[in-house]
């Protein structure tokens, strides 16, 4: 079933949704009309203001510690490389190690020093 709706019925829709007395799923209610029909007139008429937005209020506070937050992120994150890159270079020292007394594998060499220790 299609239906066709009168330009003043649309605005008049539009009209009630802008008032903030209703939302898209009371007038949908109301008046039998899909919420992707309403998402339509909102766009036919560039009624942007009535789309659902999402508004983000920060004060200075709130800014300057996301940014303290954002730089403490990029620290870990640099710190998580060196960690990484530390374990790398331990790794790479044991299979020298290891080859150079003659063991098999690193695991055999750790076992070794474990052992002793």
């Amino acid at each position: 079933m299609y239906r066709r709706y009168s330009e003043s019925f649309k605005l008049k829709i539009l009209s009630e949704l802008s008032t903030g007395n209703y939302t898209k799923r009371d007038l949908g209610r109301i008046y039998g009309i899909q919420n992707s029909t309403i998402n339509e007139w909102i766009k036919k008429y560039d009624r942007k203001d009535l789309m659902n937005t999402r508004i983000i209020v920060e004060t200075k506070d709130e800014i300057t510690r996301i940014k303290a937050l954002q730089k403490e992120i990029e620290q870990l994150r640099e710190l998580l490389v060196k960690k990484d890159l530390d374990h790398l270079i331990l790794d790479s020292y044991l299979e020298v190690a290891a080859e150079k007394l003659g063991y098999k594998d690193t695991e055999e060499l750790k076992k070794k020093l474990s052992k002793k220790a």
